[in-house]
Order: C-alpha cells, then sequence, then structure tokens
C-alpha cells in the first residue's frame, strides 16, 4: 500500500506538531503550564504556518518568551510572525 501525497502531508504535519509539543516543554513552569492548555485547546486545529511560526517562538529563550506570552513586552522580530498568524493572541488567551 502506498501513501498518497495528501497522506504523506498529513504524516508529515502531525510528526512536526509533535515535534512542537515536545519543545514546548521548558524550563519554566509558567510556560509549560501556558502551553500545554494552548496544545490542549488548539494543537490539532493549528495550520502549517502556525506550527511554523511556532517553531520560531520556541525559539526564544525561556524568559524572554514568558514576558512575550505575558504581554510584557512587543514581540521581537523572530516572533513577528505568530503575532501575524494570531498565535500569540490564541497563547495569551489561554
Amino acid at each position: 500500500m502506498t501513501l498518497q501525497p495528501a497522506e504523506v502531508q498529513a504524516d508529515d504535519d502531525a510528526a512536526a506538531l509533535r515535534r512542537l509539543r515536545w519543545r514546548a516543554r521548558r524550563g519554566l513552569l509558567e510556560n509549560d503550564l501556558l502551553f500545554t492548555r494552548f496544545f490542549a485547546r488548539h494543537g490539532d486545529a493549528l495550520q502549517p504556518a502556525q506550527v511554523a511560526a511556532l517553531g520560531e517562538l520556541l525559539d526564544l529563550d525561556d524568559q524572554t518568551l514568558l514576558e512575550l506570552l505575558l504581554g510584557h513586552i512587543e514581540p521581537p522580530a523572530q516572533a513577528r510572525a505568530a503575532q501575524r498568524l494570531g498565535l500569540l493572541d490564541l497563547l495569551r488567551a489561554d
């Protein structure tokens, strides 16, 4: 049995999301709690562009990420895609 292109893409997207869930396990409990709730509510509905933007957010250090999620700082350049795609609003709402 061979996979069709749509099935291959779905498998790739699911694998990317699993990797992001793993990367979202952070050193700060507050970040862990925010991401756990976020993935529980929105994880299955994320689009590929949002998954990529979330990966960029996870490249930030823990303290900067927490300050960003709490709305205490403006998004740095690498978080602008997340802001544009509404990810920061979703993360902050959870």
